[in-house]
């Protein structure tokens, strides 16, 4: 099947595709939301089937988060692709023994259901609880995602992005001096997703050289202090808070987004050669770049009022695209301050053609490329499934009849 990039480029969606990493792995996935979405869809880029259940009539309920991609969610667009949705109650028992068959013929099983359900429905492994999924079948991967773990205070609590956000510290140290702000993307979810992801990668990587499984568990709340790292050591040595600074970097300077005649241009001086090369031959200041006052990053973040006024004074007079010209001849880092829509348009993804278009039920839209390139592959960047479209043919595929399926869907079991 062909398909057109945008801008109508044509290409061959099967034929120059190659061997995937993950070609013929199966993945049974309870999700919902980003986290582990998240992380079957790479997978599922990467060759794997992806068999994601969702509850009949309803879906995952990211699926109604909004009607913002011709009348579908843009956050099942952007993780529901390439996978096969199957419509299954697995609260009933004759739908759980669904799932069940189906992980039974997986490589890998994946859920990230609210806290205690998993449990319940004897679903979770857990290093405490040992893992019923993989009795008799020790190279089964089994995936736990939570808000929190499986053990302490906090491993019943609802774990919602913005909520890990505020336990982890993130929502500390982002936004400005004056308030306090959340990531504009679900930083604690995707964070968890990722360490799915690799979690995964590494458990079949180990299965290849012995032949075991793994139980793998990821908490969104690990993942997210994981990625504090910086903020926590200097709090944790220095005794004093990481300041929140816009744009700007709390330790280093300058680093900031400075005006020009017609906007704005971020630039990031990492170091004291750096900073030689902006105050000599930007800033006209050549005397400030051995002043003992700002030879130095320390002695630069002291005086940063001092710094940026001086920045600001000589960026003024350019204009951000001569100001950019001008910094990238001296090899000084420097960004546009650019919007979404200026991201989507943006020139390096469209001269690496870093865009596909992939199938929905509401027509095709357009998709970037995952972020692993491997040489002589092209992803699977399949298309977003509708609720169900794949149900009777996966049923079929653990051996239930036409009148079994029937059947459980009369009555409400699958869709």
């Amino acid at each position: 099947m062909e398909s057109k990039e945008p801008g109508g480029r044509e290409r061959d969606g099967g034929g120059r595709r190659g061997l995937l990493p993950l070609d013929g792995m199966t993945v049974v996935a309870v999700e919902q939301a980003v986290a582990a979405p998240l992380a079957t869809r790479h997978l599922a880029d990467l060759g794997a089937r992806v068999i994601k259940i969702e509850r009949p009539g309803i879906g995952d309920f990211a699926r109604h988060y909004d009607t913002a991609v011709k009348g579908l969610a843009a956050h099942f667009v952007w993780l529901g692709r390439g996978k096969d949705s199957v419509g299954v109650d697995i609260k009933d028992p004759d739908g759980l023994d669904v799932v069940r068959r189906l992980v039974a013929g997986a490589d890998v099983f994946v859920q990230n259901l609210a806290p205690g359900a998993s449990d319940r429905l004897g679903l979770a492994a857990g290093a405490l609880r040992g893992d019923p999924l993989r009795a008799g079948r020790p190279e089964l991967v089994t995936v736990d995602m939570s808000g929190y773990g499986d053990a302490g205070p906090y491993r019943d609590r609802k774990a919602y992005d913005m909520l890990v956000q505020s336990e982890a510290g993130l929502v500390s140290i982002t936004g400005t001096p004056e308030a306090p702000a959340k990531t504009g993307i679900p930083s604690a979810d995707i964070a968890a997703g990722m360490y799915a992801f690799s979690g995964v990668l590494c458990a079949l990587l180990r299965r290849e050289r012995t032949g075991e499984g793994a139980q793998v568990s990821v908490s969104m709340f690990d993942s997210l202090v994981e990625w504090m790292g910086y903020p926590m050591y200097t709090t944790m040595y220095t005794g004093a808070p990481i300041a929140r600074t816009g744009v700007a970097h709390p330790s280093i300077a300058p680093y900031d987004g400075y005006p020009t005649s017609d906007g704005e241009v971020l630039i990031g001086v990492q170091n004291d050669d750096g900073w030689r090369a902006l105050a000599t031959r930007v800033l006209g200041r050549p005397g400030m770049a051995d002043d003992e006052r700002y030879a130095t990053n320390v002695e630069r973040v002291r005086r940063r009022a001092e710094v940026d006024a001086a920045v600001a004074e000589a960026t003024r007079s350019f204009t951000a695209a001569a100001l950019l010209d001008v910094l990238g001849r001296e090899g000084i880092a420097a960004a546009r301050l650019r919007d979404v829509p200026g991201a989507v348009a943006h020139p390096q993804l469209a001269a690496r053609g870093r865009w596909r278009r992939v199938g929905t039920a509401a027509g095709p839209v357009d998709a970037v490329l995952p972020p692993i390139g491997i040489a002589g592959t092209e992803p699977a960047m399949g298309d977003v499934p509708a609720l169900g479209q794949q149900t009777d043919e996966v049923l079929a595929g653990i051996g239930l009849g036409h009148a079994r399926i029937a059947e459980l869907r009369g009555r409400g079991v699958v869709q």
